[in-house]
């Protein structure tokens, strides 16, 4: 099984493909077009034309995972480039939502602190 650490991108291709491509196949699109190493430990994600099938392709180090769902009703969000770009990168949370078919343009991310590494708290610095 595959883990998501902390050093985990998750890229998904922001074109239409076709699922019928296998392992080869989808290590190509990988490396030519989303211009990446498919060998990197990182996540990559590809739809079809209609949004309701995804595969998921990961290499965990002695081989490649190749994982598809396919969505019994409704379709899976696809976040749009801000450009020409042929990837674009999710956050673990965004991926979590994407694969569990929630759709990203009618939520909204609550802002929140997150303590910087190293910084202490000043409860902390009282007690000390």
């Amino acid at each position: 099984m595959f883990a998501l650490g902390a050093a985990t991108r998750v890229y998904v291709a922001t074109g239409n493909t076709d699922m019928r491509i296998g392992f080869d196949g989808l290590w190509g699109k990988i490396r030519e077009v989303l211009e990446c190493d498919p060998a990197s430990g990182h996540i990559f994600l590809f739809a079809n034309s209609r949004r309701n099938r995804l595969k998921l392709v990961f290499f965990d180090g002695s081989g490649l995972w190749v994982c598809s769902k396919r969505m019994e009703g409704g379709r899976l969000y696809w976040p749009a480039p801000a450009g020409n770009e042929k990837r674009v990168q999710l956050s673990r949370e965004h991926f979590a939502l994407l694969i569990g078919g929630i759709d990203l343009i009618q939520t909204r991310q609550r802002k929140w602190y997150r303590r910087a590494v190293g910084e202490e708290s000043e409860e902390s610095r009282k007690t000390a």
